[in-house]
């Protein structure tokens, strides 16, 4: 009977080890790579808190530093056929912190701008400010005017470091204004000066609350808010690339601009965490893409889904599939092009993920389902709480119930993403903008008294758990990767001397991502539109992704009740000129200024005979 009764459970366990698998695979397929995901998660939180009790304080830098003693010689940097090793950026740094001492323009603890495209010196002059224990404004360096300034005054800039290329063309006209302005020194970092370690001293009253960085956002007040990073964001920052299974021995090709979220903390802090080597271009190309790619070995690139749709719409060429790149992250990716980008360069694994640069909870696609912008479980969400809540497109405003609390919609339906703010996952929002890091906190959502972080951003969640992005809220669109926020725009427009008002959104184009901008504009009683005047106006005062290409001149402009202008119809008739008998205008680049949109040039736009 004993013997029957072994004989009997080991049948039962062979049986179980067969089916088991496949019970698995049909009932909960994605049951192994979560698994693999959350211990990596714990794993990182692990590590998160373990550095964050070190003392004396481990910060971002000290990463980096560890770094060059551990792989001193080991290339951190590649830019235009020059290699920089760890100990080469330590020391570069140095020599810039030094001149900025010796200039004392800078004391522990402010703030400086830094104003360049990418190139190393950029990478260079962050390491410097923080071993000074300065924090560094990030800026756009395409926006003009109006926009840097305000950009300056909003860290409270003590100086600004700008590239020699920039300061002529950019600062022509702002440069005294800076100086008037701020007491400040347009500077460039001196190559001559001692490369000799900087006295850790000047960074003892840094702390994790302290401001690390400040990355520059768009959003609806029209002119650019400063987002501050602390040094614990910046800590939380150094493993997105490690969680994504990238190693030292990967090659990072980084092609977006480092004062943007993804160049800066996915692209650089990712790889100071790795030890990886960073193959950085001072622009993105689509046509040189994969040589580049191909000649320094690249295993790693990052992408917005407009990146990827460029390398999709370049000529087919038969080494498309030869070379090493194993790994795309990054975000916005559409799922036509994703398919697209899968079959014509190979087996690369695409990690999409959802996060914003002052937002305090994000998601990631690691089970790599086409579309999905991340995927959710029960213990990311009692670690970072958010919640869908419905949200009334026409007000503008999340709905509430009898109780005054938002409600949350059934999976499978879209809603407002919102995040509670807890110590874990803070909210700091804004420099010198409490007025609007206060329109970003959502009181009362799920019980009386708490806060959520409103994201601004519309998302669904399926009956797999999986989660996709799709659409944002309120005036801001999104166009070449960049969010535009169309009052700055409006503004912009309305200086024009023949302008009465300005009512600009953004209209969707087939075949690219996200909306470009349009204006509907009413002229001044007899006064008439000048094309050519326009043109050189948005040149002058908005950067490429922000100039409206199409104007739509109407005889008034459509407002609600409360005096809101009224947006929707103007999005459905689009640039389409059936679709109204209003007089429309294209941006014509070739010919420098605006010029009557046509059906012809219509057809030539979807048929991408014009590129956009």
């Amino acid at each position: 009977v004993f013997s029957g009764q072994i004989f009997t459970s080991m049948l039962l366990l062979s049986l179980l080890l067969i089916i088991g698998p496949l019970l698995l695979r049909v009932f909960f397929p994605y049951f192994w790579t979560d698994l693999v995901y959350h211990t990596d998660l714990l794993r990182i939180l692990l590590k998160f808190v373990s550095r964050r009790r070190r003392r004396p304080l481990f910060l971002a830098l000290d990463r980096f530093l560890e770094q060059v003693e551990t792989r001193p010689n080991k290339a951190f940097i590649v830019f235009e056929n020059k290699r920089y090793s760890f100990k080469d950026a330590d020391r570069e740094s140095n020599r810039i912190a030094n001149a900025l001492r010796v200039a004392s323009v800078l004391r522990p603890g402010d703030t400086a701008v830094l104003f360049m495209q990418n190139e190393p010196a950029f990478i260079f002059c962050w390491l410097a400010l923080a071993k000074l224990g300065c924090a560094c404004a990030l800026l756009n360096s395409s926006i003009r005017a109006r926009s840097l300034i305000a950009s300056v005054r909003c860290c409270r800039g003590a100086t600004v470091l700008i590239a020699s290329e920039l300061e002529k063309p950019t600062l022509s006209r702002s440069h005294h204004e800076l100086r008037r302005e701020f007491g400040s020194s347009l500077i460039r970092a001196a190559q001559e000066s001692s490369d000799a370690d900087v006295p850790q001293t000047l960074r003892a009253d840094v702390c994790f609350t302290s401001p690390a960085v400040y990355i520059y956002t768009s959003g609806t007040t029209g002119l650019p808010k400063a987002a501050v990073i602390t040094q614990t964001r910046l800590l939380a920052a150094l493993a997105v690339l490690a969680s994504n299974g990238v190693t030292d021995s990967d090659v990072i090709y980084v092609t977006l601009p480092l004062y943007h979220t993804a160049g800066f903390l996915v692209g650089f802090m990712g790889s100071i965490e790795t030890g990886s080597t960073i193959i950085l271009r001072r622009k993105f190309s689509a046509s040189q893409f994969w040589d580049e790619c191909r000649a320094h070995n690249v295993t790693v690139i990052q992408y917005i889904g407009e990146v990827l749709r460029y390398l999709c719409n370049t000529p087919q060429r038969a080494s498309d599939k030869e070379h090493a790149v194993r790994l795309a992250v990054g975000n916005g990716l559409r799922s036509d092009v994703w398919r697209e980008f899968l079959k014509r360069f190979g087996r690369i694994q695409v990690r999409e993920f959802y996060a914003s640069t002052e937002g305090n909870v994000g998601f990631v696609n690691y089970a790599g389902k086409i579309g999905a912008v991340g995927r959710v479980s029960f213990l990311h969400k009692k670690l970072f709480p958010y919640a869908i809540i419905q949200y009334d497109t026409e007000h503008d405003e999340p709905v509430r119930n009898s109780r005054g609390l938002c409600v949350e919609v059934p999976k499978g339906q879209t809603g407002l993403l919102v995040s509670k703010i807890t110590e874990i996952a803070p909210f700091v929002g804004y420099a010198q903008n409490e007025q609007q890091t206060e329109k970003k906190r959502l009181r009362d959502v799920l019980k009386h008294g708490d806060v959520y972080f409103n994201s601004g951003d519309l998302l669904k969640i399926d009956h797999d758990n999986f989660i996709y992005f799709q659409d944002r809220v309120g005036d801001t669109f999104r166009w070449k990767g960049e969010n535009v926020a169309t009052t700055e725009v409006s503004d912009i427009i309305s200086m024009l001397e023949f302008v009465e008002e300005a009512n600009v959104y953004g209209v969707r184009v087939p075949g690219h991502e996200g909306r470009i901008g349009m204006a509907a504009v009413k002229v001044m009683d007899r006064m008439e539109f000048e094309c050519k005047k326009t043109f050189d106006h948005v040149c002058r005062f908005l950067p490429v992704y922000a100039r409206p290409r199409f104007i739509r001149i109407q005889s008034s402009m459509d407002v609600t009740a409360t005096f809101k202008q009224l947006k929707l119809k103007l999005v459905e008739a689009g640039f389409n000129p059936s679709m109204t008998t209003d007089r429309l205008y294209f941006l014509c680049e070739r010919e420098r200024t605006y010029v009557s949109l046509t059906p012809f040039i219509y057809q030539q736009i979807l048929s991408h005979s014009i590129k956009l």
